[in-house]
């Protein structure tokens, strides 16, 4: 069975790239190959170039040794890359991968695309997909609340990103398209008229005589009768530990329609907890911020004095004898995991030896003393508490933390380990305050590790560039687990075709 083309647009780190490109791959017939990555972001294109890297040593045969020893940090990427088969396979990638900024010169990513696509483009019912997600700032409910007076907000051209998808369908007319957004798309307008109407509208006919039926993953029926709210997908009905609910739209072209008419949905899945998905990785302690001040006996005095202040005599920390490290690049420690899952199958990955990419942040002590608070009252109450239920002593120093009505009541957020996390925004790399891990006795916000777990990457994916561009990227992330389900419902698209 012939190799499906992908185009991957506004691609972030790759998500829905890993999705897609997993399909079929352990039993050696994958079903879709990403000929072309655009991205803006430099670090981003740097992560899409190594994993581009290890996917062309895997389809090969096998990813070698010196893969995990650069992931460990035993090689440095000088290192690494003079490996001869590394540097073949990296500048196969580095063809395949552009830091393009989509819209600023279309002749520019047309013809990388023309040139992706090759001989296929000049065949019509050729099969290939195009995937992304434009960029939505401008459509978020928390970007809209950040800009409601801003004059300019009316203008911005990320309203209008959109379009820059819909010209690529109408010059090169993909039998299939999968676009991604936000949720807050089904509720924003501009100039008085819904966003989520005027795209799907678009996006059903993006050029003359050029026509596209526009589907949900989870509900059926006539399309003309769908709603808005059936293009929602909420991630943690399809085995997501997270609560990531967004709007995503899959487009067949009307002259390549599948024999049986009907477009495949989502199979719902049992929940994946945050516990379920981080409750394995080995346990670190916090930094102590400004860093001259960072020491874990000073940790433990942090932990130890708001324990006694406003816990019980059973909400001292049980394991204060136990010294707890910040972790690192490369955390060895033998793979023990939940119980046997979908999930955990996806993520592991025994050949690592350990966890990449988990080292905790420093924050304030103050801030830690709030941790351990909202941690400690979430694992008994199972809900993340509000700034109206911290002691007086606890509460942030703003003016606002002090009024009765709290105008930034959720400001610390802890992700209880019994449920799904709330989502993971790219919000997560400027404070870890509304990533609190649900274990008191860490003490700490999420590791990039952690994060990206949540957003089901697998323990294998390597994030390049600094920390806080590694949170940024993940945040950023469509749910590669979840793209997987949706590559599925597009391969048998194909398949009936």
């Amino acid at each position: 069975m012939a190799v499906i083309p992908v185009i991957d647009l506004f691609a972030g780190p790759g998500g829905l790239n890993e999705g897609f490109s997993k399909l079929g791959e352990n039993e050696g017939a994958p079903r879709f190959k990403t000929v072309a990555s655009f991205e803006m972001e430099s670090s981003a294109c740097q992560t899409l170039i190594l994993r581009g890297t290890y996917r062309h040593l895997l389809r090969a045969g096998t990813v070698p040794d010196s893969y995990y020893r650069f992931i460990r940090g035993e090689l440095d990427f000088q290192e690494f890359s003079s490996i001869p088969e590394i540097a073949s396979a990296l500048a196969t990638s580095k063809k395949e991968v552009h830091q393009v900024e989509l819209g600023v010169d279309r002749k520019k990513s047309d013809a990388l695309i023309r040139s992706a696509l090759g001989e296929i483009n000049v065949h019509k019912d050729a099969p290939w997909v195009l995937i992304g997600g434009p960029p939505c700032q401008a459509y978020s409910l928390a970007g809209r609340s950040r800009r409601a007076h801003d004059r300019d907000f009316e203008s911005d051209i990320k309203h209008f990103l959109y379009r820059e998808y819909l010209h690529i369908l109408a010059e090169f007319s993909p039998p299939v398209f999968v676009m991604e957004n936000v949720k807050g798309l089904l509720s924003s307008s501009h100039a008085g008229i819904p966003m989520f109407q005027r795209i799907k509208k678009d996006l059903e006919e993006p050029a003359d005589g050029l026509h596209y039926d526009v589907h949900s993953l989870t509900v059926g029926g006539d399309l003309t009768k769908l709603l808005p709210s059936d293009f929602l997908i909420r991630s943690e009905n399809f085995g997501i530990p997270q609560k990531r609910h967004r709007v995503i739209l899959v487009g067949v072209r009307r002259d390549f329609v599948a024999k049986s008419g009907v477009v495949g949905k989502l199979n719902p899945s049992p929940r994946v907890s945050v516990i379920d998905a981080i409750g394995a990785l080995p346990e670190l302690r916090s930094g102590v911020s400004p860093a001259r001040l960072d020491d874990p006996k000073l940790w433990r005095q942090i932990q130890d004095e708001v324990a006694e202040k406003f816990g019980d005599s059973a909400c001292i920390p049980s394991r204060s004898g136990i010294e707890l490290s910040r972790g690192g690049p490369f955390v060895k420690a033998p793979i023990t995991t939940r119980p046997e899952s979908t999930f955990q199958n996806w993520i592991g990955d025994p050949r690592i030896g350990g966890f990449i990419q988990h080292e905790s942040r420093g924050h304030m002590s103050e801030d830690l003393k709030r941790y351990w608070y909202a941690a400690k009252t979430a694992k008994r109450t199972n809900v993340s508490p509000k700034l109206r239920d911290y002691p007086d002593e606890l509460l942030p120093l703003h003016k606002n933390a002090h009024l009765e009505n709290k105008p930034f009541g959720d400001r610390f957020r802890v992700q209880v380990g019994d449920f799904p996390a709330s989502t993971v925004v790219s919000h997560i790399a400027k404070d870890g305050h509304y990533y609190i891990h649900p274990d008191p006795d860490q003490m700490r916000s999420l590791t990039v590790r952690e994060a990206a777990r949540l957003q089901s990457f697998p323990d294998n994916y390597f994030f390049m560039g600094n920390r806080t561009q590694q949170y940024h990227q993940v945040g950023n992330a469509v749910p590669p687990l979840l793209a997987h389900q949706i590559a599925r419902v597009v391969a048998a698209i194909f398949d009936e075709a």
